[in-house]
């Protein structure tokens, strides 16, 4: 088992390279197969292993931050990123209060849809917790006054009713009635007649009129095949001005209008709205009246201050949502609602969202909408063109499940980026993202709440089964695309999939992945693997165990690489799993006759998880380990000594992409010109251990591995190609220098050690075959030669 050549990256162009775009959705049976052929022997020819360090590398780049590698956040029991997930995590008693109950989400008259009279009853409590620009709302009311019909466009739940229900008051309306959304436009003028006829034939005899009359339509339906136009408006202004009426008009922001001037909704904050509705419910609690105003001053201020609220105003929460949080806490400040229940209300508001954007109803989204969520979901803090390309995917997908025998329906525009996040509450800023060329600024898409997109992938997989046919044929895809990103989004969507229900992410995903004959497969199923057990998905370390004893190569090489990426939780263990797995690769060897060489793709991944454990933050564990068993036997030695070299090569090659860079917790403080060397982890690691009493067993340590690297015959070449690339980085570094002249003279125990080192410094090409470098003739000065004392570095 020989040590990998460390002097370069690995030759790895497939996993970042780019690949054959998927096939059409829409090509005929035949000329699709072909495709899928094309792209099958394109994809065989490119496949090859990826670097195990790459592979941590693109985990720490392009997971999403909620699942990155030492992120700390995942699921834990019921837990979503350290929020409680649901009610199911522990003891419940009394009214919990979830975003599904009605109770919650009513902000005005119960039945938005019914035509008919606003109790007055209803109008007084929302004007007791009303709060706008009063500056702005009165130029809307102004307006209403003066045109008798307004059409007020704003986003959803920003509102937006409540809001036209207060200008009709301001106006003057001494009554309110809710008519029809659901009507053309074009029969708006004959609604209105239709209602002052039923209202005269109310009034009996010769009655005076009661006073103005408020219409408020709610969510007009105007789309491209029924727009509002303006003589739909002139015709409504006659009406009103003839029966002494005012009109209010609420639309969307995709809402079709023609020639019509709408005035836009400027909404209040979250937190204006919290204050304004906690005050109201305090004063129903008040134990006097004449010290309301102090009471509810003093507790609202208190309430106000609790973490649960703070938390709860960080987050993305919509007005609706504010007004529903209120009786809460009047609940929590009169005793009878539990702090850990008012904790819960925040998550229990995005729950309810997400199931709304997935229910099945008149209102309801979009299937393309849909699969923007879905999409955004798995790509949340990503590209947005990429999101949303992928999204289409996902559309495809998702018809072909709805609509088998029919052709997939993608169309070529869509919604314009602005609506389309406002209806995911999601932002779109600049960010870097890191290339496999170097970090690029992008406009990127996440959604505004971090915790929406666990949320949404694990409602998807447990509540709507019928979508997963479509998911799984997605997320297949996207294990194929030839861009880092994509496919570390594939598994991290997978690994949440996973944590809420293993066996069928493991059935319809990973396990296929994982036995698959392409490494770009296996790789996507270890770090689904992977992250799936930072987010607590269960029994990982376990699965992966079985597959390292199985049979099953491909599985083997899967279980490797994951325990290479988990294994710094789990060093000892991690340890012993790989020395089991390379004695029973020699044994298999030895069992041909006559014996068969080692499978070098499976040699070369056991010393890549060597190195991981070697490079991480468990590294002294791992050192000592790794020192009391190297020497049981020839495979595990071999194991020890080509992961330790992997490690030390790691920072001394030419930087040529992100994956060749200085390592997480290594600075990279040299001249960039020309890409040379960084600074090699593992002799600054030995620069650090070497002058401190606590961790000189380190350096010791680190010292002996080298020696017996360097006496070894199926080690020592690629010891010395290590020991030049050293050379060449402290020829850009003195920090380098220096630390490698405190470390070759505790090489020499023998005389034949220095007379190898002398021929390497004497004789080692330069950089582009220049000769030695000039550093490595001050180098030559500390290691001794037979019957000399060693001179000691400046």
């Amino acid at each position: 088992m020989s040590a990998p050549d460390t002097a370069a990256p690995p030759a790895n162009p497939a996993p970042n390279g780019p690949s054959a775009p998927p096939a059409d959705p829409n090509a005929p049976p035949q000329q699709g197969q072909a495709q899928a052929e094309e792209q099958d022997e394109a994809a065989e020819e490119q496949d090859r292993p990826q670097d195990a360090w790459a592979s941590r590398r693109e985990l720490a780049d392009h997971a999403p931050p909620s699942l990155r590698i030492g992120s700390g956040a995942g699921f834990g029991g019921a837990l979503v990123t350290g929020d409680q997930h649901g009610v199911s995590g522990g003891r419940v008693a009394g009214d919990v209060i979830m975003g599904s109950k009605t109770e919650i989400w009513q902000l005005g008259p119960p039945a938005p849809h019914a035509s008919g009279e606003v109790p007055a009853a209803t109008l007084e409590r929302l004007a007791g917790s009303f709060v706008a620009d009063e500056e702005a709302f009165g130029a809307l009311a102004d307006r209403l006054r003066e045109e008798r019909v307004l059409v007020v466009r704003g986003a959803a739940f920003t509102g937006r009713r409540t809001a036209a229900l207060m200008l009709l008051r301001r106006a003057g309306a001494t009554s309110v009635r809710s008519l029809l959304r659901d009507r053309p436009p074009a029969e708006l003028a004959a609604q209105l007649d239709a209602e002052q006829q039923r209202a005269e034939q109310g009034r009996a005899g010769d009655a005076p009129a009661p006073g103005p009359v408020g219409y408020v339509l709610c969510d007009l339906m105007a789309d491209r095949t029924r727009p509002l136009r303006e003589p739909h408006l002139l015709a409504v202004r006659d009406r009103l001005a003839a029966h002494d009426g005012y009109l209010v008009v609420t639309v969307g922001p995709t809402a079709v209008l023609e020639e019509v001037d709408p005035a836009g909704w400027q909404p209040p904050s979250v937190a204006e709205v919290l204050t304004a509705h906690l005050t109201a419910q305090l004063r129903a609690l008040a134990p006097d009246p004449a010290t309301c105003e102090e009471y509810t001053g003093r507790e609202s201020a208190r309430l106000l201050a609790l973490p649960a609220v703070t938390g709860f105003l960080a987050r993305d929460h919509q007005l609706r949502e504010a007004a529903a949080f209120a009786p809460a806490l009047a609940r929590h400040a009169a005793g009878r609602l539990p702090a850990d229940e008012l904790d819960a209300f925040s998550l229990g508001a995005l729950e309810s969202q997400v199931r709304e954007w997935f229910e099945e109803d008149e209102a309801a989204l979009p299937l393309r909408d849909k699969a923007f969520l879905i999409s955004l979901a798995a790509f949340d803090g990503g590209p947005y063109a990429l999101t949303a390309e992928l999204s289409d995917r996902l559309y495809a997908e998702l018809l072909r499940t709805q609509r088998p025998h029919a052709p997939a329906d993608v169309p070529v525009f869509g919604t314009h980026i602005g609506k389309r996040l406002q209806l995911a509450r999601a932002e779109r800023r600049q960010a870097e993202e890191a290339t496999e060329w170097g970090p690029v600024r992008q406009w990127v898409a996440a959604f505004r709440d971090d915790r929406a997109a666990l949320v949404l992938l694990r409602e998807l997989w447990t509540a709507h089964p019928s979508a997963r046919p479509a998911l799984v044929r997605w997320l297949r895809a996207l294990a194929e695309d030839g861009r880092p990103l994509v496919r570390t989004r594939a598994a991290a969507t997978t690994a949440v999939l996973a944590h809420a229900d293993l066996p069928s992410a493991m059935a319809l995903l990973v396990e296929e992945w994982a036995a698959s004959p392409r490494y770009r497969h296996r790789m996507v199923a270890a770090s689904a693997l992977a992250l799936a057990h930072f987010v607590g998905a269960p029994n990982v370390p376990r699965i992966l165990d079985g597959w390292s004893q199985g049979e099953d190569r491909p599985m083997r090489w899967v279980a490797i690489r994951t325990h290479a990426l988990i294994g710094p939780e789990r060093p000892a263990g991690t340890l012993r799993v790989l020395r089991t797995v390379v004695r029973k690769e020699y044994e298999e060897s030895r069992r041909e006759d006559p014996p068969a060489p080692l499978d070098e793709v499976m040699v070369e991944e056991l010393a890549g998880a060597v190195e991981l454990l070697l490079l991480s933050e468990a590294r002294e564990t791992v050192l000592g380990e790794l020192l009391a068993s190297y020497e049981v036997d020839r495979p595990a030695r071999d194991l020890t000594l080509a992961g330790f070299l992997r490690a030390c090569g790691r920072g001394a090659e030419p930087r040529t992409g992100p994956e060749c860079g200085p390592g997480p917790g290594a600075e990279d403080e040299g001249p960039d010109e020309g890409h040379p060397p960084g600074r090699p982890l593992v002799l600054d690691w030995y620069r650090e251990a070497v002058g401190g009493p606590a961790t000189a067993w380190v350096a010791h340590g680190l010292t002996r591995l080298w020696r017996a690297a360097l006496g070894d015959s199926l080690h020592s070449r690629d010891a010395l190609e290590v020991l030049r690339l050293w050379v060449l980085a402290a020829g850009h570094r003195q920090d380098v220098e220096w630390a490698l002249a405190a470390l070759l003279p505790a090489l020499v125990a023998e005389p034949e050690d220095a007379l190898r080192l002398a021929h390497l410094l004497r004789t080692m090409p330069g950089e582009d075959g220049a000769p030695p470098p000039p550093v490595a003739a001050r180098l030559l000065t500390v290691v001794p030669a037979a019957g000399h004392p060693v001179p000691q570095p400046r």
